[in-house]
């Protein structure tokens, strides 16, 4: 077994393709088909299925796999240990909500960007679904997510500080003239939601359901941006972080309406696989994380 052979399996396993997981590792195709068949020769177990053109680990393959990826960890930790650098280099790959990139992370890549200038981040949207396998496979190095907690035995949470949840509309929306406003006068309302798993959709929908009433008609988008957008223009009404608006209520391009649920906060949570290593990159990310949301 070589180490190659470990880094073309993982790779080959993540991608479920040959072809995708050549170009991601920079071999040629035949390499990588070559590689797994001595793996599989020398294991004396077959790690792949091949059902036509797609590829699905097997039930021995699957079980390698956790092995893989902590032998490849290991590896990476005996390296850096081993490697005296006054400059560390690397990756990270961060899975974050869009309203929280924007506007908490920035202070964050600035601050680390200046310890770490050679490390490259690269930050994809966040949600819920998915995002256990995605850091147990070690796609994602860490996550943040805003949410009320996350149930998981192999995920570790750090909550570095709460979201305020506010309702918002145009200030020519019909709801912005009402002096008070309960939750099932939210029905027969336009609202306007996030396509992605969202924690504070979720949690609307809910309340929505404990009132036992249900929006006249739902229009769903990719991004906060584009609620916040559609909101200023009139269209509905939405339930996002305060954040997220300020800038919008103090130009009166926005109203917080006042609900009687005013209040509702969530969780800002950093996240992480429990086993995973924190290699120096990491950690310094995760720390440098934790001093600038404190001071926030």
């Amino acid at each position: 077994m070589e180490f190659r052979q470990l880094q073309t399996f993982k790779a080959v396993a993540d991608h479920r393709s040959f072809h995708k997981a050549a170009n991601a590792i920079h071999y040629a195709q035949s390499t990588v088909s070559a590689q797994i068949m001595a793996l599989e020769e020398d294991l004396g177990v077959k790690l792949f299925e091949r059902l036509g053109r797609s590829i699905v680990l097997t039930e021995v393959g699957a079980s390698f796999y956790q092995y893989a990826c902590k032998m490849l960890e290991l590896a990476e930790a005996a390296r850096a240990d081993l490697t005296a650098k006054t400059q560390l280099t690397g990756s990270l790959t961060i899975r974050v909500p869009e309203s929280f990139c924007t506007h908490r992370l920035p202070p964050v890549i600035a601050k680390f960007h200046a310890r770490m200038p050679e490390v490259k981040l690269r930050f994809i949207t966040c949600a819920q679904e998915g995002l256990g396998p995605d850091l147990r496979k070690g796609i994602t190095d860490l996550a943040f997510l805003l949410a009320e907690s996350i149930q998981s035995k192999d995920l570790q949470a750090e909550v570095l500080g709460t979201e305020k949840l506010v309702l918002i509309a145009s200030p020519d929306h019909p709801l912005a003239r009402e002096k008070k406003i309960r939750t099932e006068m939210l029905a027969d309302q336009t609202l306007l939601l996030s396509r992605v798993d969202c924690s504070y959709r979720r949690l609307l929908e809910q309340m929505l359901q404990d009132a036992d009433c249900q929006a006249n008609m739902v229009l769903e988008f990719n991004s906060v941006a584009a609620i916040i957008a559609n909101a200023i223009a009139g269209l509905g009404i939405s339930l996002v972080p305060q954040v997220a608006v300020e800038a919008d209520v103090k130009s009166n391009k926005l109203v917080i309406l006042p609900w009687t649920e005013s209040g509702l906060e969530v969780a800002q949570l950093m996240i992480w696989h429990h086993e995973k290593w924190l290699r120096p990159v990491l950690q310094s990310f995760m720390d440098t994380t934790r001093e600038v949301l404190a001071s926030a």
